[in-house]
């Protein structure tokens, strides 16, 4: 088999119109890349190419994959990410070490992009300077005792907006760090209208600069608000008024077990720097307390096992049910206790559930690609839920797993083997990544060579690495909220299911890792019709089977908003439900939890597009769990029932032997 003849790639992207045309050979002539390969794929032909050179200090792995990436068929070849000067990784590698896998590069490319621009900018200059000075006769006039509330009066005198959000009757809307009404008492009310007034400002400083580029005004905007929260004076005991209460009830005995749990911490931060693997026990442990439902692993590899559950019904949908997660994440964030259990709901509902649960992957992993986890891992072990089941499968793909679906089924669909799916659902999962979100002020060119270098260097990016950036997009909450409570307070928080599976954290492998962001978050080459399956481009318009797609309101990884642009490249019936919480939190959202709620239409096909705005106001929101219409658009697509399946040659009881890889 030869390679499909292309075009000469052009000056600018495919449009979206030949994106979302039907793919013959006009379409095969768009332009396309595909990630580097460690062996020239099986169906490509061979194309003349330069001698390649490769520094003898380089790892064998290293050198190996360079070489391949050089003799890369011209046309498949992605813009160059591996690099052939060690000596550069090395040293690119060491700053990396000491920044945390941040390129400082970049945070000061955006302060001098943003501060230079600021300086030329003679009007924003004295706005600034205005607000500035009413904000300081406002700290003079409400600093003593006695002071008068500020909101109706500040008002008038131009800074309403923001003072308003920052009196004590609003506190609680406008920031929950000061909800206690001891922050209504002065001094302590003088202390937080200060924070917030200098928060404000700051926010209008660095939004609105004429001619910052978005991504460096993102980036500066987002370095401010990391130091404005470290200065909250909820942070420091004399400032903070339940801190002394606290410490007043209980005769300082809050610090003693603050000092304590700082210790602790300490030791573990020592043991990690010093490369010692610091696995705290889990509160939660698969097998005892979560990760529980019935079943067995019936297919294993090197890079993934199958499970399959005990059906708990008498008869079940024809169509079996299998679950695609994210190697990011351990796959039990589905099957974490009964009441609260995405996969045992499934099951009860009488659907044959497989998932599938990834290996943990160490260094010696450093060349896996995205495409082993596509073929050797979705692709795979479908074959074999179709060899056990013998029908089309509902294909159900969460975060980074969902990605790999939408992937996976327009391969299926290019290659006339659509009909083995039954319909695709996808959870918090972003096929155009135009739009990434807060997580893209880690995605940039300097970014991405500090964080190649770091991960060449450890052949990984380990979980610790992953939840620091995390952390650092809601640092509010799950920094200086969590060490005010754990250090001043001396309470260490209690975790529940959720938070102790977010604990178990995985590893990714250095080269998938680049070829992850590099292909889809940097050049967005899924959406594009640049991604290539064999050789050959992917396009999401060839999916036909229906679809039910979740985004979350508050969802840091996978903004709602970027979710909802499959409708863009597709034309086959689209369910999209948006749902109460966060990525996590939003997904896991059981029958009965408390303040849940969704929307939901669908779009038929060949339906008109419609904006993310038109959708949201023309939908109305339903209370309640959005699993139970889930589960009720899944047997609409199924074809009847059928006795329940028994598990046959399972190889060991769920949960598996992968789950437990730290």
């Amino acid at each position: 088999m030869t390679t499909p003849t292309t075009k000469p790639r052009g000056k600018t992207k495919a449009a979206i119109a030949a994106v979302n045309a039907p793919h013959g050979e006009g379409a095969l002539a768009a332009t396309v890349a595909m990630p580097a390969a460690a062996t020239t794929e099986p169906g490509t032909s061979a194309h003349p190419v330069a001698a390649t050179t490769v520094d003898a200090n380089m790892p064998d792995a290293d050198a190996a994959t360079l070489a391949a990436h050089k003799t890369r068929p011209r046309d498949c070849m992605p813009p160059g990410r591996l690099h052939d000067d060690s000596l550069d990784l090395v040293a690119h590698a060491g700053v990396a070490m000491l920044t945390g896998g941040l390129s400082p590069i970049s945070a000061a490319l955006a302060c001098l992009d943003w501060g230079m621009h600021l300086a030329i900018s003679p009007g924003k200059c004295l706005e600034l300077g205005a607000q500035a000075w009413r904000n300081a006769a406002a700290a003079v006039r409400f600093a003593l005792p006695g002071a008068p509330e500020e909101a109706g009066q500040d008002a008038d005198a131009g800074g309403g907006t923001a003072i308003a959000a920052s009196s004590a009757s609003h506190t609680t809307v406008a920031d929950p760090r000061f909800k206690e009404p001891a922050w209504s008492i002065w001094p302590f009310s003088a202390y937080r209208d200060a924070f917030l007034r200098t928060q404000q400002w700051w926010s209008s400083a660095t939004s609105g600069v004429p001619g910052v580029d978005r991504h460096h005004e993102d980036v500066v905007r987002f370095m401010a608000r990391q130091w404005i929260d470290a200065c909250s004076p909820g942070n420091f005991v004399a400032t903070n008024p339940v801190v002394l209460e606290t410490a007043a009830r209980s005769g300082g005995m809050n610090f003693v077990a603050g000092l304590r749990h700082w210790g602790e911490d300490v030791s573990d931060l020592a043991k990690h720097v010093g490369g010692a693997p610091v696995h705290a026990p889990l509160e939660y442990e698969p097998g005892r307390d979560v990760a529980i439902t019935p079943g067995k692993v019936v297919w294993r590899n090197d890079l993934c096992e199958l499970l399959q559950y005990d059906p708990l019904t008498p008869t079940v949908a024809r169509e079996p049910v299998f679950i695609v997660p994210s190697w990011i994440m351990k796959y039990y964030i589905l099957d974490l206790q009964p009441h609260n259990s995405m996969i045992r709901y499934l099951v009860e509902q009488g659907f044959t559930v497989f998932v599938l649960s990834w290996h943990n992957p160490g260094a010696e992993a450093r060349g896996l690609r995205l495409n082993d986890y596509l073929q050797r891992g979705a692709l795979a072990a479908l074959d074999e839920v179709r060899a056990r089941c013998g029908e089309p499968v509902h294909a159900v793909g969460y975060c980074l797993g969902g990605t790999l679906l939408a992937i996976a089924a327009a391969a299926l669909a290019r290659d006339g083997r659509a009909a083995e799916l039954a319909s695709v659902s996808l959870l918090a999962a972003q096929t155009d990544f135009t739009e990434p979100g807060e997580l893209g002020l880690f995605i940039d060119a300097s970014e991405l060579a500090a964080l190649d270098a770091l991960m060449w260097r450890q052949g990984y990016l380990d979980g610790s690495q992953m939840a620091a950036t995390f952390q650092l997009l809601n640092a509010r909450d799950l920094v200086w909220s969590r060490m005010m409570s754990e250090y001043l307070m001396g309470r260490r928080l209690k975790p529940n299911d959720l938070m102790a599976w977010n604990a178990d954290t995985t590893r990714m492998p250095y080269r998938m890792h680049i070829e992850y962001l590099n292909d889809l978050f940097m050049n967005n080459d899924l959406a594009d019709g640049r991604y290539c399956v064999d050789g050959r481009p992917v396009a999401l318009s060839d999916i036909e089977q229906p679809m039910f797609v979740v985004g979350t309101e508050r969802d840091h990884v996978s903004p709602w908003r970027s979710v909802y642009k499959l409708l863009l490249y597709t034309h086959n019936p689209l369910t999209f439900v948006l749902t109460a919480g966060g990525h996590n939190a939003g997904i896991v959202s059981e029958p009965g939890h408390p303040r849940r709620y969704y929307r939901s239409a669908t779009r038929g096909r060949g339906a008109p597009y419609r904006s993310q705005q038109e959708y949201f106001d023309a939908t109305a929101p339903v209370e309640g769990s959005w699993w139970t219409g889930w589960a009720s658009w899944l047997h609409q697509q199924s074809h009847g029932a059928i006795d329940a399946r028994a598990v046959e040659g399972g190889l060991a009881d769920a949960p598996g032997a992968y789950i437990f890889e730290r």
